[in-house]
């Protein structure tokens, strides 16, 4: 059995024995110790060249690839499913799909089918000799709209680069509790694994480097009622990286049942209105791997959302002019 991945931004740098504690956490029972044990007996490449050094660096943009991984349930393969697809945007080389929130992206030990990866399969049947889909980039189970998917290698590790050089640029909507002062900013905080519950992320001063850049679109209400309407842009992509970043400074997202708030000091009028965490990636920018023309691609803000933002008051309107600004000649799309 041999798990094969290019190393992206939150990779680059670090040691190979945490990556890959971090790339399989799907795998079960996996530990560190194990990790490192496969890497001593030489099962573990990067670039295409054994490494022997649990603690050797990940070059950005390298293969990794694991091999025998001793211990381990064998992973079925993907299979197509005729699953629900939208798709916003599709040339020779890549697609853009609109991801509702509730579907897993990914295959793994507790998802083994239904996932969006399924989908892509049952989409792609038809696509010629030497394409695949390869997702660029992943969104949370809850989360909503825009991903990425490149149709071969050499495009996905294309997209791979524009990410590292921060020449893609990834804008989401969060409708969270309080109200962020001041209204736009950065949040600079390391993030980390939880020690004890590794599907959490906490702020580490040992983690990695994490920056999230921040806008306050609207709000309502006062005090501890106050709701705002949140737009944040990705300077890094970690896992959970927005939705920790926002908990951090007090303004956890509504509907957040692992960084929010508990459900007795959650508001009332939230309830009807939304059945998971109101996080949406809006917007997409980057220029085209092939051609190198300007992409923006964007998904509707979800209904659910909507009707949350009708209950507490926040003008719909207010992202239909965010919308007009950032498609503007002369926004500064790199605030």
């Amino acid at each position: 059995m041999e798990r094969r991945f290019l190393a992206d931004r939150g990779d680059a740098g670090h040691r190979i024995d945490r990556v890959l504690l971090r790339r399989l956490a799907d795998v079960p029972g996996l530990s560190r110790t194990r990790v490192q044990a496969w890497v001593d007996a030489g099962h573990v490449r990067v670039g295409g060249a054994i490494v022997r050094k649990p603690s050797a660096r990940v070059p950005p943009g390298a293969t990794i690839a694991v091999s025998a991984m001793a211990g381990t349930r064998e992973r079925r393969v993907p299979a197509p499913e005729a699953v629900p697809l939208t798709v916003l945007f599709e040339d020779d080389h890549l697609l853009a799909v609109d991801k509702p929130a509730g579907i897993v992206v990914h295959p793994s030990y507790k998802h083994p089918d239904g996932t969006l990866l399924n989908a892509l399969l049952w989409h792609a049947r038809g696509w010629p000799p030497g394409t695949r889909p390869g997702l660029v980039h992943r969104l949370d189970r809850d989360t909503s709209g825009v991903l990425l998917v490149a149709k071969t290698r050499a495009v996905h590790a294309a997209l791979q680069r524009a990410m590292y050089a921060g020449r893609l640029e990834k804008r989401y909507l969060a409708v969270v509790h309080g109200r962020p002062i001041p209204p736009r900013g950065r949040i600079d905080e390391p993030l980390g694994r939880d020690l004890g519950d590794r599907r959490r992320v906490v702020t580490a001063a040992t983690g990695r480097p994490s920056v999230t850049f921040y806008e306050r679109l609207a709000a309502s209400g006062r005090g501890a009622r106050s709701i705002s309407l949140v737009e944040c842009r990705l300077g890094t992509g970690r896992m959970h990286q927005i939705r920790v970043h926002l908990a951090s400074r007090g303004w956890p997202i509504v509907g957040d049942a692992t960084y929010g708030l508990q459900p007795a000091d959650a508001i009332s009028t939230e309830r009807p209105a939304l059945a998971r965490h109101a996080l949406h990636a809006w917007r997409l920018a980057f220029p085209h791997p092939v051609t190198g023309v300007a992409m923006s691609l964007v998904s509707r803000v979800p209904d659910d959302v909507r009707r949350l933002l009708r209950a507490v008051g926040i003008d719909e309107a207010t992202m239909e002019r965010r919308a007009r600004q950032l498609d503007s000649p002369a926004s500064p799309r790199g605030r």
